[in-house]
């Protein structure tokens, strides 16, 4: 991204000095931390996320990695930072470190076209959930430019590998990278790579929570990601486009469950401590909502966060003396094992470290503080 992606405002060089490699990369990190897009480093020369200690890759998930807090890269986009000592400290001394933009707190949905060299498949799996008939002549249809073109011109749009009002960036083999910006509250998920039971059309994935994009100007050992055209600013996600990737699965389910009841035996240790049935059933019940929620969809909805987080806020209520700790691990563990059943070793391992954590931070009742 030439004079864009290469200095920061206000910084300069000498007419006719060549950008070193370390000025480029951390100049890059910056470029796409200064829009607001969180960012991580991607192993040199690969499009994978830097790998750091091995505990992190075997035996704990994000939410209670110590790297994370301690300022080291882990886990991949869980990692993704806005700060501006951390990007320093990552990129200036790692300039050979790739970028990776966290797509769901970037706000950023990434329609992600390949061109791989593949027969094509049925005609079902091309446009899900639009039949081709046997008449249509697919012959030449043999990448994710045509699929996306032949889903637009259903549509009566303009594809967008040709939307010129967007950030496009080729990618070394041939495909693009077309950017969006999400405009509203709308959690849109991901469909990369194989399981995930969504897909737009054949040879494209797209990038939103959960997953992560190449930044423009990374290089890798195939080439450098490039943007095309003028635009550097992604574009709102186009009305048509989001109602095709919500007809393709690419929303959580509409309806959220009502919050569960809390368990007896946690009610009624917290109304032995002196709290009162109705306030704190639904202290609990609201606390909880999201984790039940997380049930709603099998990937995707940020469930060890969303525990860690309700792990937390009820480890300060305990801190504050109004919930027992007891009545917390049952209500958390009851609430997670409903929305992940049989990851029970993973979800004790997220509620010990959130409340733990939230153990810290007593949460009072106004007026009630000693």
């Amino acid at each position: 991204m030439p004079g864009e992606l290469q200095f920061s405002p206000g910084e300069s060089r000498p007419p006719g000095a060549q950008a070193s490699v370390a000025e480029l990369s951390l100049a890059a990190a910056r470029w796409c931390a200064g829009k607001g897009w969180p960012v991580h480093p991607l192993a040199p020369g690969s499009k994978t996320p830097a790998a750091n200690c091995s505990a992190c890759r075997t035996s704990h998930p994000p939410a209670n990695c110590p790297c994370l807090p301690a300022g080291r890269w882990c886990h991949g986009f869980h990692a993704a930072t806005l700060d501006p000592d951390r990007i320093q400290q990552w990129w200036g001394a790692h300039p050979q470190f790739g970028i990776g933009v966290s797509c769901g707190p970037a706000g950023l949905i990434v329609i992600d076209i390949d061109a791989h060299d593949d027969e094509p498949p049925a005609r079902d799996r091309i446009l899900p959930g639009i039949p081709i008939g046997d008449g249509v002549d697919l012959t030449g249809l043999a990448n994710g430019f045509h699929t996306l073109a032949v889903l637009a011109a259903l549509r009566g749009q303009t594809s967008p590998a040709d939307d010129e009002t967007t950030l496009r960036v080729r990618t070394p083999t041939g495909g693009l990278h077309v950017w969006y910006r999400i405009t509203d509250s709308r959690r849109w998920l991901s469909s990369v790579g194989s399981g995930t039971g969504r897909a737009l059309a054949w040879q494209i994935d797209v990038r939103a929570y959960g997953s992560y994009i190449i930044a423009p100007g990374t290089t890798t050992r195939t080439g450098t990601y490039i943007p095309v055209g003028a635009s550097r600013e992604p574009a709102p996600l186009p009305h048509w486009l989001a109602q095709e990737l919500e007809r393709t699965g690419h929303l959580p389910a509409r309806t959220v469950p009502a919050p569960r009841r809390v368990p007896p035996r946690a009610l009624q240790a917290v109304i032995a401590a002196g709290g009162g049935r109705n306030h704190i059933e639904q202290t609990l019940a609201a606390i909880l909502a999201p984790v039940h929620a997380c049930g709603q969809v099998t990937a995707g909805a940020g469930f060890s966060d969303t525990l860690n987080r309700a792990a937390y806020t009820l480890g300060g209520l305990v801190a504050a003396g109004r919930l027992p700790r007891d009545a917390a691990e049952e209500a958390l563990k009851d609430a997670a094992s409903a929305a992940r059943p049989g990851q029970e070793r993973r979800i004790d391992q997220i509620i010990r470290s959130g409340l733990t954590a939230g153990l810290n931070r007593p949460l009072y009742d106004r007026g009630r503080r000693p």
